[in-house]
C-alpha cells in the first residue's frame, strides 16, 4: 500500500500500527538517503526473518516519490512473491511520482490534513501522557492558546509536537502561553505550497476557476494562498495574462493589458508593493465579461492546420514585389478593402480553396464582443449580397 498526504498526518504512525497488527517486523528505510543497496539488505534481511521464524516484514519507505524508476523497480519481485509487505509513504501525487508497475501492485490512501480539533486533542493527550508525553512537567496550556497552536501549524501534527516541545522547554514557569507560542512561530510560514509538486498545480487551478467563475473573493484567497506559501509571484503574473486571454479574451480587451500591467508592476517595483496590481489584475479578471470564443477557435485552427498540412497561398493573397512574380500572376485580382464600399471587399476569400468556408471564431453574447458579433454578422449580409448580385 501507499499513503499519500501531506506532512504530520500520521502516515509513518499508520504504517507502524500496520506491523504491530501483524505481528510483523517493521524495517525503515527513507527514500532521500538510501539506494538499491539498501533495498536489497532490506529484503535479504525480511528472507532471513522469515527463514527464522520471526514472521514476516512490513518495509516502510518514506519519501517513496524519490526513488527514481530502477529503484522503484527493485521492489517489484518481492511484493509479487510476499517476502516483504510494502508500505510507501509520498506528499506527492503518486499518479505523477509512480511508476505504473508499481501503482498496480499497490493500493493507494489518500491521507488528509488533521482538523484544528483533530491537533487541540493531540496536544491534550500530549499534555496529559506521563510517560510518552509532556505530562510530568506539568504545564499550563489555555484553550484559545491550544486553538491558536492548532491553526497555525496548517494541519500538520508532527509540527504541532515539535512547537510544543519547544515551548515546553522555553517555558519559565511551566505557563505556555500565545506570546510564546508566537514567538516560536515567527520563524516564517507554515503553509504548505510546493512549487514544484502538487500543491501548486492544485491552487493555480482553483485561482485560475475562480475567474472563470467570476468570484473575486475566491480569485483573492488563492492568490493570497499562493504568495503566502512562497509561490514566485512572476509565476502567477504569467498565468493571470494567459486566463486573461483564454477566459476573458475580446469580451474585454482590456483585461490582457491590465494583466500584462501588472506583470510589468510586479518586475519593476517588486515585493509586497507588486503583489497589490496582481491583486487588482486578478478582481479585474473574476468580474469582467467572459468569453473563451478566441480559446475556441484558436485550437480548432490549430488542429486545422496540422489536419490538413501545407495549402498553399491563394495567388490573389500572394506578394509579388518583383516583375517574375507579377509575370506569374502573383496578387493577380486582389481587391484592396480600403477602397470599396464600407471599406470590406465583400465576397473576397482569404483562406485557401480545400477550406474556404470554415469558421472558426464564434462570438459569445457577453461584453465587447457583443458588438464584434453584430459587425461580424453585418460583413455576411454584405458576402450574401454580393454572391447573389
Amino acid at each position: 500500500m501507499v499513503f499519500w498526504g501531506p506532512p504530520g498526518t500520521g502516515k509513518t504512525t499508520l504504517a507502524k500500527l500496520v506491523a504491530k497488527k501483524s505481528d510483523a517486523t517493521f524495517v525503515s528505510l527513507s527514500a532521500v538517503l538510501s539506494g538499491v543497496k539498501d533495498i536489497r539488505e532490506a529484503v535479504s534481511s525480511a528472507k532471513q526473518h522469515a527463514k527464522m521464524g520471526f514472521g514476516r516484514t512490513v518495509l516502510f519507505v518514506d519519501e517513496v516519490h524519490r526513488f527514481n524508476k530502477s529503484q522503484q523497480d527493485a521492489f517489484l519481485p518481492h511484493i509479487e512473491d510476499g517476502t516483504i509487505i510494502f508500505i510507501g509513504a509520498t506528499t506527492e501525487n503518486p499518479s505523477f511520482e509512480l511508476n505504473n508497475a508499481l501503482l498496480s501492485r499497490v493500493r493507494v490512501y489518500v491521507l488528509e490534513s488533521l482538523s484544528v480539533a483533530e491537533i487541540v486533542l493531540l496536544i491534550d493527550r500530549a499534555l496529559s501522557d506521563q510517560e510518552r508525553g509532556l505530562g510530568h512537567l506539568k504545564l499550563n496550556m489555555m484553550d484559545e492558546v491550544k486553538t491558536y497552536l492548532a491553526g497555525a501549524v496548517d494541519g500538520d501534527a508532527r509540527r504541532a509536537l515539535t512547537m510544543l516541545e519547544i515551548a515546553a522547554d522555553l517555558t519559565e514557569n511551566g505557563l505556555i502561553d500565545q506570546d510564546l507560542i508566537s514567538r516560536i512561530l515567527s520563524g516564517g510560514s507554515t503553509r504548505r505550497f510546493d512549487n514544484k509538486g502538487e500543491g501548486f498545480y492544485d491552487q493555480i487551478s482553483a485561482l485560475h476557476k475562480s475567474v472563470r467563475g467570476s468570484d473575486p473573493d475566491a480569485g483573492l484567497y488563492w492568490l493570497c494562498r499562493m504568495l503566502d506559501g512562497g509561490c514566485d509571484p512572476k509565476v502567477i503574473a504569467r498565468r493571470v495574462v494567459r486566463m486573461a486571454s483564454e477566459e476573458i479574451g475580446n469580451a474585454d480587451p482590456r483585461a490582457l493589458r491590465i494583466a500584462l500591467d501588472a506583470w510589468e508592476v510586479q518586475e519593476r517595483v517588486g515585493s509586497p508593493e507588486g503583489e497589490l496590481s496582481l491583486a487588482q489584475a486578478v478582481v479585474y479578471l473574476c468580474v469582467a465579461a467572459k468569453s473563451n470564443a478566441v480559446y475556441n477557435a484558436y485550437k480548432q485552427a490549430m488542429a486545422l492546420v496540422k489536419e490538413t498540412g501545407s495549402l498553399e497561398v491563394p495567388m490573389h493573397l500572394r506578394n509579388a514585389p518583383t516583375a517574375l512574380m507579377k509575370d506569374l500572376n502573383y496578387g493577380k485580382g486582389y481587391r484592396y478593402a480600403h477602397n470599396e464600399a464600407e471599406g470590406y471587399a465583400a465576397g473576397e476569400q482569404y483562406l485557401p480553396e480545400e477550406i474556404q468556408g470554415v469558421s472558426f471564431y464564434q462570438p459569445v453574447e457577453r461584453g465587447l464582443e457583443i458588438k464584434i458579433a453584430e459587425k461580424m454578422r453585418r460583413l455576411r449580409q454584405l458576402d450574401n449580397q454580393k454572391t447573389n448580385s
